[in-house]
Formats: structure tokens, sequence, C-alpha cells
């Protein structure tokens, strides 16, 4: 049986241009997380598009380490302080996350803000296919379970009041995504420009709030070595105060993606033969956890969904033009957001 953890979640060598001061980050752990001793190795995990990823090493204790990319950012990306503030708010909860010990933001130590919480040992499937089949009914319906585990969390609560803006949350990501968009672009794309009118022109009435993690999907997760539970969520980058059909939806994008999209695109494949639960039954398992009779306006979360991937990855292309794309695979992502936001128009004409 292959390695999954080993080849799909493992760290490695620091890559050239990501080397971190091991000796100022010797001083800052001891000064700042607690239990902290000894000496330390550094290694950088495979992951980590936008924000490098590094695995701690001192003694049998294992820790990981997030920061903001060095040279010039947009503006509000790479925000690793809100990462931090989540995850150690739904430490309180019974969403599945990291212990955080500290959020370093004096540039001065490593270059750029950072910071450091447990490393969570298990597995991550960079893709569906990738997941035990066998296993798969099981998975699917363990990150159903914490999705709605997340939308049901009382942000006021868990002290996330202020995390976000509560309602209208469609028109400012369209606004936020379309000018990142517009920005990391040099020549309008014009299958983006109508995908971006028509979900102006059709924002849904109902506006509801709840944390929303941003990019739920399977590579976000840790699952237990051996079984098919989540131990903990990763990359809340994107996370905020948000409508939780857009994040839920997010989720299912892959039912509409071609085969070798993304997480491993599903669209057109016979499901039952890979023992994957459709997308109804998915859904389906989602209203029954959120008491929800059914959901209206799917089409236009799935065309919203899409045109917010494509704008991310319109971002990543902008970012591997000005050389500040922190990972091999940026290029890749980069390609992806013209066909993302085509296929956005497509669920907007199934609308």
């Amino acid at each position: 049986m292959v390695d999954r953890q080993k080849e799909f979640s493992g760290a490695g060598p620091v890559r050239k241009g990501f080397e971190l001061d091991k000796k100022a980050l010797q001083t800052y752990m001891e000064e700042n997380v607690e239990g902290f001793s000894g000496s330390l190795a550094i290694q950088q995990f495979k992951g980590g598009q936008s924000n490098p990823t590094y695995k701690i090493i001192s003694g049998g204790k294992k820790y990981v380490l997030r920061r903001k990319p060095s040279g010039k950012l947009l503006k509000s990306a790479h925000a690793v302080d809100r990462e931090y503030k989540v995850i150690s708010a739904l430490n309180k909860t019974d969403v599945p996350v990291a212990n955080t010990y500290a959020l370093c933001t004096d540039e001065s130590i490593l270059g750029s803000w950072f910071y450091i919480m447990d490393c969570v040992e298990g597995r991550i499937f960079w893709t569906i296919k990738n997941t035990l089949e066998a296993q798969r009914p099981e998975i699917f319906d363990a990150m159903n379970d914490v999705i709605a585990k997340l939308h049901r969390v009382d942000y006021e609560a868990v002290g996330l009041a202020d995390y976000g803006k509560k309602g209208s949350y469609f028109s400012r990501q369209i606004s936020r995504w379309s000018k990142q968009y517009q920005a990391s672009v040099e020549e309008p794309c014009a299958v983006m420009d109508e995908l971006i009118k028509w979900l102006t022109d059709h924002i849904p009435e109902n506006d509801e709030t709840a944390i929303v993690h941003g990019d739920y999907r399977i590579d976000n997760m840790i699952f237990h070595p051996t079984e098919p539970k989540i131990l903990a969520l990763l990359d809340w980058e994107l996370s905020t105060l948000g409508h939780p059909l857009s994040d839920f939806s997010y989720s299912c994008m892959l039912y509409h993606m071609p085969a070798g999209f993304g997480v491993g695109g599903l669209a057109g494949m016979d499901l039952k033969a890979i023992r994957v639960p459709t997308e109804e039954t998915y859904i389906q398992a989602y209203c029954k956890r959120m008491g929800l009779s059914g959901i209206d306006n799917w089409h236009y979360y799935m065309a919203f969904n899409f045109f917010r991937l494509s704008g991310i990855c319109f971002g990543i292309k902008g970012r591997l033009r000005d050389g500040t794309a922190a990972s091999p695979q940026a290029i890749a992502t980069a390609g992806a957001a013209e066909p993302l936001a085509e296929i956005g128009m497509e669920q907007a004409r199934k609308a």
C-alpha cells in the first residue's frame, strides 16, 4: 500500500528563496512558544501556494509555521493574522483545528508575519482519487459533518463577531475578487467580465451569516492515519463571516469539474462505481444537519464559486508576473483561471 501521508503531505528541504533565519526563529520560539526547548530543524511542506508553510522539529515535538511570502503583495492577501485568530477561536468548539501558540507581526524576525501551531499527524489527500476507495463514503460524510459544525458555530460567543461584515456577502465578494482579477491581468478576459455582470445582476435575496472557511476542499484537511475522520482543517486564509451556502457549495465544485481539475474533478464519472456519493445525496446530508428543507438558487452559488476561484487563480497569475508566487504548482493554477470562469458561466446559464 502507498504511504499516502508521506507521498501527499510530506515535508522536505526548504526550497531556494524560502529559507528562514534559523537562529532568529530559535530565539523567538524559546521566548514565545510554551513548552519549546532544544535545537530545531526546518523543513518545507509541498503545499503553501499562498503562504509558505514549514515543519519545525525539535526533539520529539513538531510544529507548523505559516508565514506571508516576501515581496510585493496584494492588499488584504496572505492574512496569516486572520488565520491565527480564527483557528485559536475554533479551539473552543467541536470544529477540528490545530492548537495555536504564537503570532509574530514583527517583520524583523523572519522578514514577514508568521504564526506557529501544532503539527497534526495524519493523512492529507491531494485529490479524491488518492483516497482509499473503501473509505470514500465515510470520508465524504466526514467532510459534510465538519462543514455543518463550522456553520453552526456561534461566532459571537467564540469572539469572532468582528471577524467580518454581516450581510451583503455576495456583493462584497464580487467586488473584492473583481478588483483582484482586474489588478492581476494586463488584458481583460471576456468570459470573466460576462460572469461578473451576471452575478452582480442576480444576487439572491436571502442573507445569512456564519463563519465560512472559504477554501473547503479535501487537500485542506488532515485525516486520521487510518480512519476516515478529520483531525484538523487547514488553510484559513480566506475565512471570514459570510454566507454559509456559498461555503458549502464551494465544497461541491468538484462535481462540476472535469477529471484532472483541482482536487480531482468528478464531472461525467460513474460515482457509484468509485464509491462517491452523488451531489444530491451530499446536499441532502448537509440540509439534514443544518435543519434545511432544501437549497434555492443552487446554480447561482455554484457560478459564484467558480468566479471566486477564477479570481484567486488570476491573482496567482499576477503574482507569477510579479515574482511572488510561492509554489511550483502556481503555473498550473494560474492557467486554470479562464477555464474556471467558463464553467461559472455554464452554471449561470443553467440558472
